[in-house]
């Protein structure tokens, strides 16, 4: 029990990695544990693409880049801090010795005549996916590696799919970042659980 809290409060968020090769083995290990998250009816919704080819990791980083690009022009953000902000995402992804691009499917999902109850679906789908990445993460860390989990692909799905070639029936997620760490970063704040946590009804405390 101590081991697995002590794995959850030590794990961080890892940007910065040595250009030193995963090896296949620990890459299975850490899918492998990815795979025995809990998912709703056992469905297991997630799908895993894994990126080392040097020219496609940086092929993908730019292409997201110009669809951010575009977000912040209409956000209104000067072109010194998107140039700026789109450099650092590149580099970021594309010096990670590995991208995983992490997806979601509802062809083993239930299929619901109604909408609502279809997004319902779709929602426990992405909260199965959660569960697996929070699996790999640890995992990961486990191993000695890095990792970072990034949200880009919510914003630019489209274009994950062209480059990757995923089947529209298939919703890229979220990307991580994976190696070994070449920084430590500090550990963050916490909320006490007496904020965040309520007994019986909301409001109520222990």
């Amino acid at each position: 029990m101590h081991h697995i809290k002590d794995s959850i409060k030590k794990r961080r968020s890892i940007r910065k990695y040595f250009s030193r090769k995963v090896s296949t083995d620990i890459l299975r290990q850490v899918l492998e544990a990815a795979g025995w998250a809990p998912s709703v009816h056992n469905a297991q919704p997630w799908r895993f693409i894994v990126l080392t080819d040097a020219p496609l990791k940086r092929a993908l980083s730019e292409a997201m880049a110009d669809v951010w690009v575009a977000d912040m022009i209409k956000d209104g953000i000067p072109c010194e801090v998107r140039e700026n902000q789109c450099k650092t995402s590149v580099e970021r992804f594309t010096h990670a010795p590995v991208l995983i691009v992490a997806c979601i499917t509802m062809k083993d999902m239930i299929k619901y005549a109604d909408e609502k109850r279809q997004r319902n679906e779709r929602d426990l789908a992405v909260q199965s996916l959660g569960a697996a990445l929070q699996n790999l993460l640890l995992v990961a860390h486990a191993n000695g590696l890095g990792a970072c989990w990034f949200c880009a692909p919510i914003f630019c799905k489209e274009t994950i799919r062209k480059i990757l070639k995923i089947p529209d029936d298939v919703e890229p997620q979220a990307l991580i970042t994976l190696g070994y760490p070449s920084e430590k970063p500090y550990t963050p704040s916490r909320k006490l659980l007496e904020n965040y946590f309520y007994l019986d009804y909301w409001g109520k405390k222990l």
